[in-house]
């Protein structure tokens, strides 16, 4: 694994090892970058089941001003604190939340944050996951009025198009995987 370009560019990543994690490929990252492109800027990053990090570093090499990485896993966190170090992240540019995405969530909207781009990347077997956290998600008011929810899904499982206030905006597939991006609706 390694960080694809910005300021942390062909830096290499620990892997999983022998954790049960399943790492955003580098082409797939790669991709949704590329979509994401020059907003990324300036922007408040948060990577949900982040596992090794790869995606929120990536958004932080490519200019985000913050990221905020929630993973339950110690060994997981432990993993993602060990690339932050390795690439010399400052502190006050990242916060690792070592609980479950729904606490952590909670944690944020009590802090009265406003993200501009929320990646969620759950187990793809864990299709509950990806129902509770976007349906708290629509809920709050994490995302900032023009900012993306990403999901991250196995391309054969088919996440909803509309919550009460998030729809989907588009839906982009590379070999077994998709992203999902949802937005605030206009009558929201």
């Amino acid at each position: 694994m390694r960080v694809i370009a910005g300021k942390y560019r062909s830096r290499r990543l620990k892997g999983p090892g022998t954790l049960r994690v399943r790492p955003t490929s580098d082409r797939l990252r790669e991709t949704l970058f590329n979509v994401l492109g020059p907003a990324m800027e300036d922007s408040l990053f948060v990577d949900l089941y982040a596992g090794t990090g790869a995606v929120g570093i990536e958004a932080l090499s490519r200019g985000a001003r913050e990221a905020i990485f929630v993973e339950r896993h110690a060994g997981a966190a432990r993993l993602l604190r060990e690339n932050l170090d390795s690439l010399k992240i400052a502190d006050k540019d990242v916060r690792v939340i070592q609980m479950n995405v729904l606490a952590g969530l909670k944690e944020l909207s009590a802090r009265k944050k406003m993200a501009d781009f929320i990646f969620l990347d759950p187990p793809y077997e864990d299709e509950n996951e990806y129902t509770v956290t976007l349906e708290f998600l629509d809920a709050s008011h994490l995302l900032a009025p023009q900012g993306l929810v990403i999901a991250e899904h196995d391309c054969k499982f088919e996440l909803t198009d509309r919550l009460n206030r998030l729809e989907r905006t588009r839906l982009l597939e590379q070999g077994d995987a998709a992203l999902s991006f949802y937005r605030l609706a206009a009558a929201a």
